[in-house]
């Protein structure tokens, strides 16, 4: 059975933050609030805890797991970005954005897109995710709590606590954080282009939506 946190959204308590830190460096899954709706997440390096992500989402090895990443420097150690892509994403974050990048070859070959050598990367606005990624001091594996069947992602943290208390090892309900997800851009091609609009404003961008 999973342990449960209420966590405040603004001021998150450091007791808890070291306790979801150590579950997570331990091999454990997290249901965490972010600046887009609920997402699960897993240390990196964990191959066991991203394979119970996909068993929950029920998505097979082709579903695209995103790095949210502190800060622009420690994106750029597993994305590889150039001048271009550096302004676009330092006038968009932090926010609810996911940004495809090439790889770096920090990042294990199995969170790859298997063709195009890509990672998805995000610099959330949430002070819970900001405190879990100081007090982890890496990225965390993350995919958007949206489990099979459903039209929405969760966002009642008693209806999560129903749904996966024996599935994940802890449950942090920082409140409602709303069921829109990210708005992903593609930077790879010459001309960027948003793949999925979300949360995050087109306008800030200034990209194309793509087809």
């Amino acid at each position: 059975m999973s342990q449960f946190f209420s966590i405040h959204p603004d001021n998150p308590q450091p007791r808890l933050i070291r306790q979801a830190v150590e579950i997570i460096r331990g091999g454990g899954v997290i249901v965490y609030p972010t600046d887009s709706c609920y997402a699960l997440g897993c240390h990196v390096g964990d191959k066991a805890a991203m394979e119970r992500i996909r068993a929950i989402r029920e998505v097979d090895a082709r579903h695209h797991f995103g790095l949210l990443c502190r800060d622009l420097a420690e994106a750029a150690v597993y994305a590889r970005i150039d001048d271009r892509q550096f302004r676009l994403i330092k006038a968009a974050t932090p926010g609810s954005y996911t940004f495809i990048l090439h790889a770096t070859r920090e990042v294990p070959r199995r969170l790859l897109h298997p063709r195009r050598k890509t990672i998805g990367v995000r610099i959330p606005a949430h002070r819970v995710v900001h405190a879990l990624l100081a007090e982890l001091g890496e990225p965390l594996l993350s995919s958007t709590l949206m489990l099979p069947g459903d039209a929405a992602p969760l966002d009642d943290a008693q209806e999560i606590r129903a749904r996966l208390e024996h599935r994940v090892d802890l449950i942090l309900d920082g409140g409602s954080c709303g069921i829109v997800p990210t708005t992903v851009v593609d930077l790879t091609p010459e001309i960027p282009a948003i793949t999925r609009l979300g949360k995050g404003s087109a306008g800030l961008l200034g990209v194309a939506v793509g087809a």
